[in-house]
């Protein structure tokens, strides 16, 4: 079938692979190479074309690299999927760069630029975080039942490792309302174009991109320690989010203030009519917002 198209996404300029912890890490790029770098790094479950609509705005003025995340869209799968070791393919792709770079995260993507920032600060000018604050603190329920939760993440990874592809959906549109189920703001026209670029069709059907495994990658974790890691980020960091509710965000600003409160040199900023995917809902006004932010 031919590509979808979407308003205002842009096709990447150019492709390439970088090389971490032994994957290929696909990388796309839009804008002159001789601009200075900014580099977008996706949500969970995304692939670098969830941008493609915010890249070529930012493109006005920086060489904007989008990756996809080990795992994830043409990026190769992994044996088992570990926080910094996501944060490692940001650090790698960072360096391919080759000069210091603009980090701007969505959702997942927004944590681990930060703990790219932190890992690598000599590499980082500024980090734009969108929505990628982490989720609520446990109820008392969930706390009391630390340990069997535990149990229950290492039963689930090992059936996840059985796992070696996703069943096949006899149609693209399958995917896209499998998707609209869980994103019901994001419209069938763009989750079209989304679904196309992050599946694949064989002769039995189409299969999402991303590794069946990744659900079970992170492991046991606590948003409590969001705020020290934060604390710890010498880059000027941007905050956004969205104005509207939404599966993922955003958090109340009781539970997000406290979080950011350590940031030495913080901008929040709110853009209204979106909810998590605030990139995709309101791009222009996401890049507005970010340009006015980053330094060239």
């Amino acid at each position: 079938m031919a590509a979808p198209t979407y308003p205002g996404a842009v096709e990447p300029e150019r492709s390439r692979f970088v090389e971490s912890l032994g994957l290929r890490i696909n990388v796309v790029e839009w804008g002159d190479p001789a601009a200075p770098p900014l580099l977008l790094h996706h949500g969970f479950w995304d692939h670098a074309r969830s941008f493609a609509t915010l890249a070529p705005l930012l493109a006005r003025r920086f060489r904007v690299a989008a990756m996809d995340s080990a795992g994830h869209g043409d990026s190769d799968w992994a044996g088992a999927y570990a926080w910094y070791a996501h944060v490692h393919c940001v650090v790698a792709v960072m360096r391919s760069l080759g000069a210091p770079v603009h980090l701007v995260g969505h959702s997942m993507g927004g944590g681990q630029v930060v703990d790219a920032a932190r890992a690598l600060p000599e590499m980082v000018r500024q980090v734009v975080n969108i929505d990628g604050f982490g989720p609520p603190p446990f109820s008392p329920e969930e706390e009391s039942r630390l340990v069997e939760r535990f149990g229950a993440h290492l039963d689930q990874r090992r059936a996840a490792a059985e796992r070696l592809d996703w069943r096949p959906y006899a149609e693209l549109d399958q995917l896209v309302e499998r998707r609209r189920a869980q994103n019901p703001r994001l419209s069938r026209e763009w989750l079209r174009y989304f679904a196309y670029h992050g599946a694949r069709q064989s002769d039995d059907g189409w299969r999402w991109k991303a590794d069946p495994l990744l659900a079970q990658g992170f492991g046991p974790w606590r948003p409590e320690w969001i705020a020290h890691g934060y604390a710890r980020l010498g880059a000027p960091m941007l905050a956004v989010t969205g104005s509207e509710d939404d599966t993922w965000g955003p958090l109340p600003d009781a539970i997000l203030a406290p979080r950011l409160a350590g940031v030495a040199q913080l901008r929040r900023v709110t853009i209204g009519g979106a909810g998590h995917f605030v990139h995709i809902e309101r791009p222009r006004e996401t890049a507005d917002a970010v340009l006015d932010f980053l330094e060239t």
